[in-house]
C-alpha cells in the first residue's frame, strides 16, 4: 500500500499512467475515490497523463497526521507529497471543494511548477459568509425512495440535485466509503483554522484553468468564485445548471466535455515550452 512519508503524516496515495503528472485533490471529508472516480473515465481515452490521487490526512487511508492543527499544515503536507513524488518536473493540479481551495494555495506556493489548474465546485471563502443559492432537486427516481434506507436517501438528498440510480450508484461508490473513513475530531480541529493564514490570488494565474460551478450549489455556492475572474486570464468559468455541490454526477457528460478541453489547452500550452 503506498504511502509518502511528510514531516507531519503519512499520506496515502494512488497512482495510474505515466507522462505529465497532474495531482488531484479531493474534498473535505471524503476520499481520494471521489477524485478518481469522476476523473478516470475522462483518461480512458487520452494517454500521456501520469495521475496521482491522494488523500488528505485525517480522511482515507492516511495516517499518522495528529499534530497538523490547520490548512496551512494541510497545505504543507500537500505541498511535500508533491516534492517528494514530482521533484523536478512541471505538474498539473486538480482539486474539488476544499482540494480547490487548497489549489489555490498550491498556485500561491508554486505558481512556477503549475501549469494547469481544474477547480470543481471549489470552496473560495474558508468561512460562513459565502454567498449561497438555495439547495433545489430536479429530479427524484421514486423507486430509489423505496428502496434505501431512510437515513441513505437523506444523505444522498442533502448534496444531490439529480437523484436518480445512476447518481446514487456514483454517490455510494465515490463519495460514501470515503466519508465513512473520516476522522471527525481531527476535521473539526481543522475547521477551526479552515482559512489560509497567508494571502492567495495576490498574482494572476497565467496557465490554463477551469471552474466547474454548480448553480444549485448550497455547499459553497458559485458566486464567490466568479470574483476570481481576473486572477485566470486563462480561465473557463462554467456555471452550470442542473448541478450542485456533487457537479461532477449531477452534470457527468458535461463534466467530461469540459475537463476533456482543459486538458487540450494544457498540453498545446505545455507542449509549446
Amino acid at each position: 500500500m503506498p504511502f509518502c512519508k511528510v514531516s507531519q503524516a503519512e499520506l496515502y496515495y494512488e497512482e495510474k499512467g505515466s507522462g505529465r503528472p497532474i495531482v488531484m485533490i479531493h474534498g473535505f471529508t471524503p476520499d481520494h475515490r471521489l477524485m478518481s472516480g469522476c476523473m478516470e473515465p475522462v483518461f480512458e481515452k487520452r494517454e500521456g497523463w501520469r495521475r496521482i490521487y491522494l488523500d488528505l490526512p485525517g480522511m482515507g487511508r492516511s495516517r499518522n497526521y495528529a499534530d497538523i492543527e490547520s490548512t496551512d499544515g494541510m497545505l504543507d503536507a500537500v505541498l511535500e507529497l508533491i516534492d517528494k513524488l514530482i521533484p523536478e518536473s512541471n505538474f498539473v493540479v486538480a482539486g474539488e471543494s476544499y482540494g480547490g481551495y487548497l489549489t489555490r494555495g498550491i498556485i500561491a506556493r508554486r505558481s512556477q511548477r503549475v501549469e494547469g489548474a481544474a477547480l470543481i465546485c471549489p470552496m473560495v471563502v474558508p468561512d460562513k459568509e459565502r454567498a449561497l443559492p438555495p439547495h433545489t432537486v430536479f429530479y427524484e427516481d421514486p423507486m430509489l425512495i423505496a428502496e434505501l434506507q431512510p437515513e441513505e436517501y437523506a444523505d444522498f438528498r442533502s448534496m444531490g440535485v439529480v437523484l436518480d440510480r445512476r447518481a446514487w450508484e456514483r454517490y455510494a461508490e465515490e463519495i460514501v466509503p470515503g466519508c465513512r473513513l473520516a476522522d471527525a475530531a481531527f476535521l473539526d480541529k481543522i475547521r477551526k483554522r479552515y482559512g489560509f493564514s497567508f494571502s492567495i490570488d495576490q498574482e494572476a494565474f497565467a496557465a490554463p484553468s477551469l471552474f466547474l460551478l454548480g448553480k444549485q450549489d448550497a455547499t459553497v455556492g458559485y458566486a464567490d468564485a466568479l470574483q476570481l475572474l481576473e486572477q485566470y486570464p486563462r480561465g473557463t468559468f462554467a456555471v452550470m445548471d442542473r448541478a450542485g455541490h456533487n457537479l461532477q454526477i449531477d452534470q457527468e457528460n458535461a463534466f467530461n466535455v469540459l475537463v476533456n478541453e482543459w486538458l487540450d489547452r494544457v498540453e498545446e500550452a505545455w507542449d509549446k515550452e
